[in-house]
């Protein structure tokens, strides 16, 4: 008889002792990915506090043809931001299709083979503007951490 308690009382805890190590594996891998997920938050909290952009001008030039709008961007902040992950709203309209991205710099030359815009540099997006659309009033530039500016003052030539 006094086997047969032993022999429980060892099932039962090694049973206990899987069920905590199953139980304890699970929690921190949890709170692993909660920890990185909170890293990864923050990360992004700074880099948005950190970029700036500042909208210089905006040129709408009827003289060519098709008409083209030229809108001209520096980034006034300490984030170095994406070039593809930056957009161009036209008068309320998400601009899909450019003749150009051209990121210029007081240290580089021109280029359109890079897609990353670092901080004091200026960004150039062409746009090709059909006559038969209204003339473009308000232009907008946001990037890929939210950050934006927004130019009314376009001027047409």
């Amino acid at each position: 008889m006094g086997f047969s308690i032993s022999g429980g009382a060892a099932i039962v805890f090694a049973g206990m002792f899987i069920a905590f190590g199953m139980f304890y594996s699970a929690t921190a891998d949890t709170q692993e990915r909660i920890n990185d997920a909170r890293t990864s938050q923050a990360d992004g909290l700074v880099e948005e506090k950190n970029a700036e952009v500042e909208v210089v001008s905006a040129a709408y030039d009827t003289t060519v043809d098709p008409n083209e709008l030229t809108v001209e961007v520096n980034n006034t902040g300490a984030t170095t931001l994406s070039v593809s992950d930056t957009d161009l709203l036209v008068n309320g309209q998400y601009q899909e299709t450019e003749v150009s991205r051209t990121v210029d710099g007081p240290n580089t030359t021109p280029t359109t083979a890079t897609d990353v815009w670092a901080p004091g540099e200026r960004l150039t997006v062409v746009v090709e503007w059909p006559g038969s659309d209204p003339t473009p009033t308000r232009v907008k530039i946001v990037t890929t951490t939210g950050v934006g500016d927004v130019e009314t003052n376009v001027v047409v030539t």
